[in-house]
């Protein structure tokens, strides 16, 4: 009984080895449509409102623009703080059109608050809207700054925010229901008073922020490109407000590469269909000769 009993098993695991799942044939990972743990940041479409998808290819990440579409810069503060950001397009900072660095202005969203950057600003009211366009025709190369072009940039800061003040003490009370201050002499009241003046207008001056000023979105629009250029004006309107950043470093920095989708499959940033896996035959054909004619006698034997 042992014997049999073994000599089973054995046949059991050969079975099972015999059905074992084949390896997966590899799948090139799937783009996202967002990028960033602070701020998520993607690129709108803006005739079809739909986020691109964003690729992923040696160590960068991309998205596919159509010449001549607009687009726009989607941001959403995942934070439940104001968050700052600093955004470039080709080397070019959108709200006030130096060549880009991280210590520029740039726009002030509220916590889980989302906004559209859909172009460059032009005023408090008024941007030039996004458009994918020939490298050429950007707005960095038409400004004789061409080396940067295709790429879109946002660095986030975090805000320092001031401490709470101390709470006001209150007075002590008596054990006969009256506090100190009432007992006190009504001279002696208005003497503290006095003393207590100077002091608290100083505080006031010195509490007053010295802050470098930064604009915040309220609303704006979307756009798309290859280069970005300076388009159309479209109403955007923004507000002033102060932000100290917690730190002069960027807390996170958000890269999103670009160009037509011809050259990203072309570079293999996208992958390309991949071709059938046998070339289809045409089909028979019923009548494979059209001739008119009768049934002809067959070739000789010999």
């Amino acid at each position: 009984m042992n014997r049999r009993f073994f000599s089973t098993a054995l046949a059991l695991a050969a079975l099972s080895a015999c059905t074992q799942t084949p390896a997966r044939p590899y799948l090139p990972p799937s783009p996202v449509d967002r990028l960033g743990s602070l701020m998520e940041v993607s690129v709108v479409d803006r005739a079809t409102g739909r986020e691109l998808p964003v690729y992923r290819a040696n160590g960068e990440y991309w998205v596919a623009g159509r010449p001549g579409a607009r687009y726009a810069v989607r941001l959403r503060n995942r934070m439940g703080e104001r968050l700052m950001t600093v955004m470039s397009v080709d080397g070019v900072n959108v709200l006030t059109g130096e060549t880009a660095g991280v210590q520029q202005n740039g726009y002030v969203l509220s916590g889980g608050e989302r906004a559209d950057i859909a172009g460059w600003r032009k005023s408090d009211s008024q941007i030039a809207a996004f458009e994918f366009t020939a490298n050429g025709n950007s707005y960095a190369s038409r400004t004789g700054r061409p080396d940067e072009v295709g790429v879109i940039g946002v660095a986030v800061f975090r805000e320092r925010v001031a401490p709470p003040p101390p709470p006001v003490p209150m007075p002590f009370p008596r054990r006969d229901g009256y506090s100190r201050e009432e007992s006190a002499p009504r001279g002696e009241l208005e003497a503290r008073n006095k003393s207590m003046a100077p002091s608290a207008s100083a505080s006031a001056d010195s509490a007053a922020p010295g802050e470098s000023s930064a604009m915040a979105q309220s609303r704006s629009q979307p756009a798309p490109s290859l280069g970005t250029g300076h388009g159309r004006r479209e109403t955007s309107y923004v507000g002033h407000t102060t932000f100290e950043r917690l730190r002069s470093s960027p807390d996170e920095v958000v890269r999103i590469r670009y160009d037509s989708r011809e050259n990203l499959v072309a570079a293999g940033v996208i992958p390309a269909s991949p071709a059938p896996r046998w070339p289809r035959p045409a089909g028979p054909s019923p009548f494979p000769a059209s001739e008119a004619g009768y049934v002809p006698d067959p070739p000789p034997r010999y």
